[in-house]
């Protein structure tokens, strides 16, 4: 197993910045209603996150001259 892309790390990095605030709301008070308005808030965040693992296996498949 290869060690994560700068790319997708910097991408998740981001996301995750985007995401603090309603993070730590969660974390004080975790509500379903407080995760659905978090994703509906921060859209581009939560399907970079969720589609890190793809391009992390996209990247190291098709090596380092990939981007």
């Amino acid at each position: 197993m290869r060690a994560p892309s700068p790319l997708v790390i910097a991408l998740g990095a981001l996301s995750l910045w985007d995401l603090r605030i309603e993070l730590q709301l969660l974390a004080q008070h975790f509500t379903f209603t407080g995760l659905r308005e978090a994703a509906l808030a921060h859209p581009l965040a939560v399907v970079v996150l969720l589609l890190l693992p793809t391009l992390q296996r996209l990247l190291s498949s098709s090596g380092p001259s990939a981007l």
